[in-house]
């Protein structure tokens, strides 16, 4: 095979930088199945690890991109045969193994996800680990019991890729969906998501109590930090909390209290290590019940690869809003 073009990060004397450049299949991680790919995305994890901002990447150099899809190029495993429609989303992209902002990409066969009947390509990375990561938490949280009967359902970090499709999921399985923003200019989008309510985090008063008045049935919290105790002291009864970013910090400084007397639930959601069956199911209802109904909204820029070195700088600012896709083949 030619060399083919890829985007990879270097430490280069402590100094992290990204560059495209053209590199061959022995330059990457192992694996028995070749993907020729078609698509990928930015998420802020990609942001973090592009940047050096946050601790991702355990070598140099290595490839970008947590999340890729493309069709099968030459496989060594039977599951799959040349032209299959395939997703890789997690297991390490980007941490541990090269990533998929490269014209091909090589993993292990267990890694790969058959594209659902109904869903194209492009559109598995419209969602991509954005919306699995936000359907992961709306299936944990309806397997602990939520419900829409049970009340509203408050998405923090709204405006965020896993923001806007955990409102656009939850709006869509009949949920009242309340948005907690610090953008003060996303309104329309958030209303067309399906959010009945906005809230701005300089107008909320969070109190200092152990337990605060019920508000909440349910939260996804891509924040953390004093918003996240915030949220288990606000939730009601056995309510759900899934728990997925720490924009906001990794600290909580919470009480027993919520947990003890109301029995509120705090879920962890990790988009990387997923059981395939469950991996499955979850790409199945995102073809499905949970198909998200908004991503020409929700999907906000579309980059080719190329572009990809000056395509950061946005999400360390926090002035994104939705989620870009990257335009691979063609």
């Amino acid at each position: 095979m030619e060399p083919f073009l890829a985007y990879r990060v270097h430490d280069e004397d402590g100094k992290i930088e990204g560059r495209i450049e053209r590199i061959t299949l022995d330059d990457l991680s192992g694996g028995d199945v070749v993907v020729r790919s078609a698509w990928s995305g930015i998420n802020y994890k990609d942001a973090l690890a592009a940047t050096g901002k946050g601790r991702i990447m355990r070598r140099f150099p290595m490839v970008g991109g947590i999340d890729v899809a493309g069709t099968v190029h030459a496989s060594n495993d039977p599951r799959y045969a040349e032209g299959d429609p395939v997703v890789i989303t997690g297991f390490g992209l980007s941490e541990d193994f090269d990533g998929g902002y490269s014209e091909y990409v090589r993993a292990p066969g267990d890694w790969l996800i058959r594209l659902p009947d109904g869903m194209s390509l492009r559109d598995s990375m419209a969602i991509g680990t954005a919306g699995f990561t936000a359907a992961l938490a709306v299936d944990r949280m309806e397997l602990n019991g939520q419900h829409p009967d049970r009340g509203p359902v408050l998405v923090n970090g709204a405006t965020g890729g896993v923001g806007s499709f955990a409102i656009d999921m939850l709006a869509g399985l009949g949920y009242e969906v309340a948005a907690f923003t610090g953008k003060r200019d996303r309104d329309d989008y958030l209303r067309a998501l399906g959010a009945s309510r906005i809230l701005y985090r300089d107008e909320v008063e969070m109190g200092t109590r152990p337990l605060e008045k019920t508000r909440w049935a349910g939260a996804v919290d891509n924040v953390g930090g004093g918003e996240l105790a915030w949220l288990t002291r606000t939730m009601q009864p056995e309510g759900n909390i899934a728990s997925i970013g720490l924009a906001g910090g990794f600290k909580l400084e919470t009480t027993v209290m919520p947990f003890i007397l109301r029995g509120v639930n705090l879920l962890g959601i990790n988009s990387v290590h997923v059981a395939r069956d469950r991996r499955e199911r979850v790409w199945q209802r995102l073809a499905s019940d949970s198909r998200p109904r908004h991503l020409d909204r929700i999907v906000t820029a579309e980059i080719a690869l190329s572009d990809l070195p000056s395509a950061f700088g946005g999400y360390m600012a926090g002035t994104v809003t939705g989620r870009a896709l990257v335009r691979i083949a063609g």
